[in-house]
């Protein structure tokens, strides 16, 4: 399976009128529609997988607390600070261990405050941590009209 190297616009193709050829409640469901397209040496160039009717799905993941918000904080600092500490070894005068010791100590100490800061201002309005993510509810397959008569009979064939 190729997927784009990026998360950007497709590249621009000329509008080509399109046919479904089905739509369904999930990616590998569609997926696998084009995939026996592929395996029947099927020109799925001319294929497109659609998802729609998104909607946003946030999971908790758990409580957020004064230590928890702190270490978050510590431990993105941590990494900031290593990063900073490193290219300071390498392009600076002092020496490649004390920097990046120097970095990851500073990193820790900033991160926490910055953490601290931030957690203080919400005031409690929100005292979990979470991920979010856009999800489509139905996927659907579409194809050129040029091609959409032999995508029917390989996927019929196929099917039987």
């Amino acid at each position: 399976m190729t997927r784009l190297a990026g998360r950007g616009e497709l590249p621009a193709r000329p509008p080509v009128e399109q046919v479904s050829l089905g739509s369904y409640p999930t990616y590998a469901e569609a997926q696998q529609v084009v995939d026996c397209l592929a395996d029947h040496h099927f020109a799925v160039g001319t294929t497109q997988i659609i998802g729609s009717d998104l909607r946003l799905v946030e999971q908790i993941t758990g409580r957020l607390t004064w230590p928890r918000a702190l270490l978050s904080g510590a431990a993105s600092g941590a990494w900031f600070g290593v990063f900073v500490g490193l290219l300071l070894g390498v392009l600076g005068t002092i020496g490649f261990v004390r920097a990046t010791t120097l970095g990851l100590v500073w990193g820790v100490l900033f991160g926490m405050a910055f953490t601290a800061a931030g957690y203080a201002l919400t005031g409690g309005r929100r005292d979990f941590t979470s991920r979010s993510a856009t999800v489509p509810s139905r996927f659907e397959v579409l194809v050129a009209v040029g091609y959409s008569e032999r995508a029917r009979t390989v996927l019929e064939g196929a099917a039987r």
